[in-house]
């Protein structure tokens, strides 16, 4: 088989599994000895993915979030952290050490507008030819759609948290 990389993958919608497909990939490609960035934005909260993902050598992540959820609005802190991740992911794709960039809630990031759209676009549009990169989060933008090459939607049809249920430990975070 033929290493084909370079395409856009977006994973959206209002469904679970977004960030786990994703990370999901990075495992996969891990094993198949490729380099992984992965870029978590609204996120600064431990999760046990970051455990298991430390175990890797061939995977990065960092956060560029606070350790709340953004609930309202967002504060300058929010709007730092993702301005500071965008600006260290854009310096990441010209290193050409990654063959795999994960942008993790890059489209809450974008409904927040902590990043511009049309800097996101620009971002997308100018990555190396040989980067696959995979964008996560509610409410792609169509713009975003249309240049991507994979796109899925998660979408919720019933879930346990609507009957009350806190995340768990292991499952949701």
């Amino acid at each position: 088989m033929e290493d084909n990389y370079g395409k856009i993958q977006i994973y959206t919608g209002d469904g679970k599994g977004k960030t786990t497909a994703a990370l999901g990939l990075a495992l996969r490609a891990a094993g198949a000895d490729k380099n992984v960035f992965i870029a978590q934005f609204v996120k600064g909260m431990h999760y046990s993915e970051l455990v298991s993902l430390e175990k890797h050598d061939n995977i990065s992540l960092k956060q560029y979030g606070r350790t709340c959820f953004i609930e309202k609005e967002p504060v300058i802190e929010d709007i730092l952290a993702a301005q500071t991740g965008f600006s260290e992911i854009k310096e990441i794709t010209t290193i050409g050490i990654y063959d795999i960039l994960i942008l993790d809630e890059i489209f809450v990031a974008l409904n927040y507008k902590l990043i511009k759209s049309e800097d996101l676009l620009s971002f997308v549009k100018s990555k190396p030819d040989d980067m696959e990169l995979i964008m996560t989060g509610r409410d792609a933008p169509d713009e975003f759609i249309e240049i991507a090459d994979l796109v899925t939607e998660m979408k919720e049809i019933k879930h346990y948290f609507n009957e009350g249920l806190n995340a768990r430990k292991g499952i949701e975070f």
